[in-house]
C-alpha cells in the first residue's frame, strides 16, 4: 500500500462526498468530522464501507467510533494498524 497515494484517496473521498465548499476550505488531516457533526451516522457508515473496500480491511462493530473515524489522521492510524 503506497501510503501517500492511499491517504490522498481517503482525503479526496471525504472532500467529494461529505464536505461543502466552506468546509473544504478549512479541511485538513486533523479536522474533526464526527465530533463536529460534519458527518452524521449515515455518512460515517458510508465512510466505513469505502475504507473497508478501498483498503481491504474489516471493521469490528466496536471499532466504528469517533476514536477511529473523527479525523483523517485517526482513520489513517487505524487503517495502518489493521494492515499490519
Amino acid at each position: 500500500m503506497e501510503a501517500t497515494k492511499s491517504k490522498e484517496a481517503l482525503i479526496n473521498f471525504i472532500k467529494e462526498e461529505f464536505l461543502n465548499e466552506s468546509e473544504e476550505e478549512q479541511f485538513n488531516e486533523d479536522t474533526a468530522l464526527v465530533s463536529s457533526r460534519i458527518m452524521d451516522s449515515i455518512s460515517t457508515l458510508q465512510l466505513v464501507d469505502y475504507i473497508e473496500k478501498e483498503f481491504d480491511i474489516e471493521f469490528n462493530h466496536h471499532e466504528v467510533d469517533q476514536d477511529n473515524l473523527d479525523t483523517v489522521n485517526k482513520m489513517w492510524d487505524f487503517i495502518t494498524s489493521k494492515k499490519q
